[in-house]
């Protein structure tokens, strides 16, 4: 192993043990910096500023969020470096972030969620299971991982709620609506046996009755929005936002959509504030008699 690979390697034992990231960013991270070494010559110790530069505009097809991302990961590396004593500066303090309006996630509509859900065949136990894990995502506004990851012993769906573990180990309980309540029932009524004992508490099995994973989940909604007809790009994580942006138009407390979404910060909640004043916005402007349009 040369130096720079040893370096690669104890930076991302730092991130994983020290700052106690999550492996998804972990892997985020140390996948930028190595690929900015696989293109730039120099030893981490050397690496300058005119480099990182030139790096970054190689690299200008990226939306403006992926480059922000991407010298994000250079600048948190360098700054390890600098603390580790194995550089006086970080070459990327001169470096400024791509300008970013505000982002806006693609919503669905009611009917088009609607529409998504219905498309499930439910004449097989895999409709069913798909089924109940759209009833979720949206119902619940589970992230993606939180679907995969859920265990029959925190659904409990005679009480309404579900205990979710989410970022950072936190636990929250989110409602149940009738129809996700309903749709596990089914599911859980058809559902195979596991694999093996050590899947008994995995709501989500496949078809070899293991964990169902989070890119299989990603499949799944992708081949129902095409049987619905919809046309937008979506992913799971599309349900969650049109949980929280259709809670919000119907007057739903700001705080408790947070609690329930499981954000850090109400800063994170309000771009759903956004999207619903996006909305009327257009709304009201299609029919101003000052609009050109």
């Amino acid at each position: 192993m040369d130096l720079t690979h040893k370096i690669l390697s104890d930076y991302s034992y730092y991130l994983r043990i020290e700052r106690a990231l999550s492996p998804n960013t972990v892997a985020s991270y140390s996948s930028d910096v190595n690929e900015f070494f696989s293109k730039v010559p120099s030893s981490p110790a050397e690496v300058t500023t005119s480099e990182v530069m030139d790096y970054l505009s190689s690299r200008d097809r990226l939306a403006k969020r992926s480059q922000a991302r991407l010298l994000s990961s250079l600048r948190s590396f360098f700054d390890w470096l600098v603390m580790e004593g194995d550089r006086q500066d970080n070459p990327c303090d001169a470096i400024d972030s791509p300008k970013m309006g505000r982002y806006l996630p693609v919503v669905l509509s009611v009917e088009e969620v609607s529409s998504i859900i219905e498309s499930v065949d439910l004449s097989t136990w895999t409709g069913k299971r798909d089924r109940a894990i759209l009833e979720m995502l949206y119902g619940c506004g589970l992230r993606v991982s939180e679907a995969a990851n859920l265990r029959i012993s925190k659904v409990f769906a005679d009480e309404g709620f579900v205990s979710v573990v989410g970022k950072g180990d936190k636990e929250r309980l989110v409602p149940m609506g009738e129809m996700a309540v309903d749709a596990f029932h089914e599911y859980m009524d058809a559902r195979i046996e596991p694999f093996s004992q050590q899947y008994d508490d995995i709501l989500f099995l496949n078809k070899f009755g293991k964990p169902l994973s989070r890119v299989a989940i990603f499949n799944m909604v992708k081949r129902q929005a095409m049987a619905a007809g919809i046309g937008k790009e979506i992913s799971p994580h599309t349900f969650r936002h049109s949980f929280a942006t259709h809670l919000i138009e119907n007057g739903a407390d700001l705080r408790v959509v947070q609690e329930m979404l499981g954000h850090e910060s109400i800063l994170t909640t309000e771009i759903y504030t956004h999207i619903d004043s996006s909305t009327w916005q257009k709304a009201v402007l299609s029919h101003h008699p000052r609009n050109k349009s």
